[in-house]
């Protein structure tokens, strides 16, 4: 890619002096294919399948099968191209600049017909995803995807600014280390000030400086008084996200004064690795302003394949379906990109931790020279721009790229192998983990995930067994077991990937689709498949358990297959979330303490089958609702182990709280429980999982009169002075394909507007598994869904996104359960 300026007029005087100028070359540029046969205008920020898209030139780019079509875009040269004006006097500036913030990827530019510079990483390591992965398309881009813009200023100016507070445990106080990078134009040292407030922490404090000619670095060092009451950011569902308002004035020679404000977090991190008694190995968990913190969440992807389509209003709709569903923390995997930094300042604001990768991942990457200048390039840059953000809670070097080595993924000879150990360290230690060391000392760093943390330090910075259930992260995936079977899942440290794919619902995919397409066998879902053998795994899964539909419309059968994916994925994910939250206060069989429930993956690239749990836009999956409830702060867990059934009671709350435990059973074939039992008051202990009821299943069926596994179901919530403090959650004593007394339950809506809620009161004939209530396209999410009805009637809330009326959600309203398809 080429990129052409023409500055027709370098002079435009404004007879105005000031500390710098800046002028934004954003907006229309000319954009030309590599013999020129195609020119087109096109926007930047942008790239060029969005301009050839907005000229009518090419389809939506994830319609059916034009991911193939168009790979010609990505296989030509294009040049963009900008003729302007630059409306100050470029002779009365001592240093101009042009800026590009954000080039993908590899580039020539060109100023007024003379090259000025090539782009081969900007910052920005070839996204892998942009290739395609097993759950996106290939669409390699092209384009000027961040601003650009010309830069102008005298004397010196500000080029870096950025700060870490760090908490001093001898002296039980807080202090900020600010770090101001200065491109000094002048011939002569410039003098003055700094005047540092935070007003709200009665904090201010002045500092000399001088700053020599060249690149300068001044480092500042605020105190803060131990007799002021610091406010700490704790992750969201532990603690409020309080920040203050710094303001920095640099008050320079000549009369230059620059102001720089910021918003300033205070939390400590630390990464704990230390033995466990009865347990070999080490823990790894995180504390939190010294609080221990079970992280819980999932895996982040870029929220598409074109970076300009993700929008603000897109960014805060995914985050904030992150915290409705009781998440606390998300990876930002390295096989993406770093996320702009409205992402960050949102899940600075919203308690969201960061788990951050760098941005490389499955592969083996080379230590030649230029290489290594360009990746210091980039993780310094990373480092400084994000280190001041409190939701950041550790950098981890690359992505399964440990695991992929030792466990041989590239089929690397034995002889080889020390070549490939040696270069994996000169890369991860000797160059990422120097930088981020230097760089940032307010959190930890890891060279992997999975690793063995500490452990793989000790055996030379790569383990024999990256994915060792007794240290650091696992990643876990196995498709063929009985996911209902929570004795398949490893009783792990932490686990920060797993997951079980599903299709998008039909309104998601009916937009990029045609009639001949609805199949579950179609070209079209064969095709949008990227994973091998992804639907046959799927059906295999779900039928463990279910029946698969059998209706003679096609339609109605592709309709039903999807809803029945979602089921199967909303169970399997809920089945291993729920084993691994129960498992982080004890040790069985020499593991456990299992503190980090991550699943893979939070959201969609495309609309396509995938392990999200957010469709393309948006959308909530069954999943995801059933993320809401799995990730209470409260919950009851019930599993079976030898034909006893045990209900654990998980915490992650500050402090113990007192209540009782509800267990009902219902058989299938009446909505009235037929036994129900309620506990003495029990003290659930904050911030751990204790077992809180046990009966042998013979015992409680026959308590419950003429209870059979088949003809049974368990439903059971915490409670005090009769208010919900959990979700209801619920066990099956058996597959569902066997269930005996399930009919057809009709079940019918009448619904309301209450201010800009709508209200559905729900109403059905018969108990009804895994309800689903769907609005087709109408953006919004319900209070709940995908919910077991035990009871003859419900309300559900639902909260849209845009404006809309009840008679569209009348016209648009469908309901789903188990008992339509059996």
């Amino acid at each position: 890619m080429r990129l052409h300026l023409l500055l027709l007029l370098a002079l435009c005087g404004t007879g105005t002096t000031a500390a710098a100028l800046s002028y934004s070359l954003r907006g229309n540029w000319s954009i030309c294919n590599g013999n020129g046969s195609l020119e087109l205008p096109g926007a930047v920020p942008g790239c060029v399948h969005s301009a050839l898209f907005q000229q009518g030139l090419i389809q939506d780019s994830y319609y059916r099968f034009n991911d193939l079509n168009y790979r010609w875009i990505s296989l030509d040269n294009w040049t963009y191209s900008k003729e302007f004006k630059i409306p100050f006097e470029i002779s009365k500036w001592q240093k101009v600049n042009l800026i590009l913030e954000g080039v993908d990827t590899i580039s020539k530019i060109l100023f007024n017909e003379v090259t000025i510079g090539e782009t081969d990483n900007m910052f920005n390591r070839y996204e892998q995803c942009s290739f395609s992965w097993d759950w996106g398309p290939s669409f390699p881009t092209q384009g000027i995807w961040k601003d650009v813009r010309i830069e102008a200023y005298n004397i010196c100016h500000l080029t870096d600014f950025t700060f870490s507070p760090i908490y001093d445990k001898s002296a039980q106080a807080w202090n900020l280390e600010i770090e101001a990078t200065f491109d000094v134009v002048s011939s002569k040292p410039v003098g003055g000030q700094v005047i540092v407030a935070i007003p709200k922490l009665q904090t201010q404090q002045m500092y000399n400086l001088e700053l020599q000619p060249g690149k300068r670095i001044v480092e500042l060092f605020l105190n803060i008084s131990k007799n002021i009451t610091v406010e700490t950011w704790w992750p969201h569902g532990h603690g409020n996200q309080t920040g203050y308002n710094m303001t920095i004035l640099f008050e320079l020679d000549g009369g230059l004064n620059i102001e720089k404000s910021a918003k300033v977090y205070f939390r400590t991190v630390e990464l704990i690795e230390e033995p466990i008694k009865g347990s070999p190995g080490l823990s790894f968990y995180f504390k939190i302003n010294g609080f221990p913190v079970f992280l819980k969440g999932s895996n982040w992807i870029p929220a598409d394949s074109f970076q300009d389509r993700v929008t603000s209003e897109l960014l805060r709709l995914l985050l904030q379906s992150v915290v409705d569903a009781n998440m606390n923390t998300l990876r930002v995997w390295g096989g993406g990109i770093y996320e702009q930094d409205e992402f960050y300042e949102l899940c600075d604001e919203l308690g969201i931790m960061v788990w951050q990768d760098f941005m490389f991942a499955c592969a083996l990457y080379p230590t030649d020279q230029g290489f290594l200048d360009s990746v210091r390039a980039e993780v310094a840059y990373q480092i400084k721009r994000l280190k001041s953000h409190p939701s950041i809670i550790i950098w981890s070097g690359n992505n399964e790229n440990e695991e992929a080595l030792m466990m041989n993924w590239y089929h690397i000879s034995i002889t080889d192998r020390p070549i490939y150990i040696k270069d994996y360290v000169t890369l991860y230690v000797k160059n990422i983990r120097e930088l981020v060391l230097a760089g940032d000392k307010s959190r930890p760093f890891i060279t992997s995930s999975p690793t063995n943390g500490a452990e793989t330090v000790a055996e030379g910075w790569v383990s024999q067994n990256p994915n060792s259930n007794y240290f650091g992260d696992v990643h876990f995936y196995d498709y063929i077991s009985d996911c209902w079977n929570w004795k398949v899942f490893p009783r792990a440290r932490f686990a920060s990937e797993y997951g079980y794919q599903s299709w998008p619902s039909f309104s998601t995919l009916e937009k990029v689709s045609s009639t001949e397409d609805w199949s579950f066998s179609s070209k079209f879902s064969l095709h949008r498949q990227h994973h091998e053998g992804g639907n046959k795994q799927m059906l295999y899964q779900a039928g463990l358990h279910f029946k698969l539909p059998e209706s003679t419309d096609p339609l109605r059968t592709f309709k039903d297959t999807i809803y029945l994916t979602q089921v199967m994925q909303a169970q399997c994910v809920k089945t291993e979330t729920e084993f691994y939250r129960r498992s982080r206060s004890e040790i069985v069989d020499q593991q456990g303490h299992t503190m980090g429930a991550l699943y893979w993956q939070l959201n969609d690239i495309w609309q396509a089958p995938s392990w999200a749990s957010l469709e393309y836009g948006g959308k909530w999956k069954m999943l995801h609702y059933f993320a809401q409830n799995f990730f209470a702060p409260l919950l009851p867990v019930g599993f079976e182990n030898e034909n006893t059934f045990y209900i654990y009671g998980v915490s992650d709350l500050h402090s113990d709280y007192s209540m009782t435990l509800t267990v009902r059973v219902h058989t299938w074939s009446s909505l009235e429980p037929v036994c129900s039992c309620v506990t003495e008051h029990l003290v659930m202990k904050g911030g751990e999982a204790v077992r809180l009821y046990e009966e042998p299943v013979s015992e409680l069926l026959r308590r419950c009169g003429n209870c059979t596994r088949e003809s049974c179901v368990v439903s059971f919530y915490l409670s005090a002075d009769h208010e919900l403090l959990s979700p209801t959650n619920y066990h099956f004593l058996s597959s569902l394909k066997e269930a005996l007394g399930l009919c057809k339950a009709q079940i019918t809506a009448i619904i309301s507007q209450q201010g800009d809620i709508f209200v559905f009161d729900l109403e059905t004939s018969a108990v009804a598994p895994f309800v689903w209530l769907d609005v087709g396209s109408i953006p919004g999410r319900f209070s709940d869904n995908g919910f077991l009805m035990t009871e003859k009637t419900r309300t559900i809330l639902f909260y849209p996104w845009e404006p809309t009326s009840k008679s569209e959600l009348e016209q648009s309203f469908h309901v789903t359960s188990l008992t339509d398809i059996y």
